[in-house]
């Protein structure tokens, strides 16, 4: 691809969206990461954003501020305790109550608007349907009907200009092979943040489902999780 192609890459600051903003470097995509505060309990994760967008020599890395605390319904923007020690087989069934109400709509909302600005070609989004905690806005069919429904209600696509793709490279990829992919790609994992519900020092608390699951793939993937955990 030639350089001087653009693309949004919604950047948590987690080990997914890490990975998947290295895939789109790889791709020869100039990156434009967007991450959103969104009143997340875990805010930790835009420092490590700024890190990882600085790493992979981002040419802009938006923050912008979204205030979802106000609507909550969430263990994630609301007082809701953030669920521990679950095995894999739970955290399989049902709607968890970590899942964020319309959370990446809102988030592939504002990803597009800025991708119509600035003409980006694509929109990338680190979400996956193995090892994932049953969140509905995770699953192809919704990716598919976004990036439909962004074709439509775009100046770019009216008009025929740009079609907007939303890109998901990771979306039937299991955790172990997300961190191999990463590791291939040169992601250092040690400035990633997964936890949802990180103790007051910083560090990961080991209990939660974004911990557990990440600990098993740094396991089945064989390799060493370099951040440190409270459990």
């Amino acid at each position: 691809m030639a350089s001087g192609v653009k693309a949004v890459i919604l950047l948590s600051g987690g080990l997914d969206s890490t990975t998947t903003m290295a895939i789109a470097r790889s791709e020869g995509y100039d990156l434009y990461a967007l991450s959103i505060n969104y009143g997340q309990r875990h805010r930790l994760e835009l420092d490590k954003a700024l890190k990882i967008a600085s790493f992979f020599s981002a040419k802009e890395h938006k923050i912008i501020d979204v205030d979802l605390r106000g609507i909550g319904g969430s263990a994630l923007t609301s007082d809701i305790e953030v669920p521990k020690d679950r095995g894999v087989d739970e955290m399989s069934h049902g709607i968890p109550v970590t899942y964020v109400p319309a959370r990446n709509t809102i988030f592939l909302s504002i990803a597009l608007s800025w991708a119509e600005v600035i003409e980006a070609d694509s929109i990338y989004l680190g979400v996956n349907i193995l090892d994932y905690s049953g969140y509905p806005d995770c699953r192809p069919e919704y990716i598919k009907a976004f990036e439909n429904m962004a074709n439509l209600a775009t100046r770019a696509g009216v008009e025929g200009k740009n079609r907007i793709k939303i890109k998901t490279p990771l979306i039937n990829m299991t955790k172990a092979e997300i961190i191999k992919k990463g590791i291939e790609l040169g992601v250092d994992f040690s400035i990633t943040h997964s936890c949802y519900d990180p103790p007051e020092e910083g560090i990961a608390c080991g209990s939660c489902d974004s911990c557990l699951l990440r600990k098993k793939g740094f396991i089945e993937a064989g390799i060493t999780d370099p951040i440190k955990y409270a459990a």
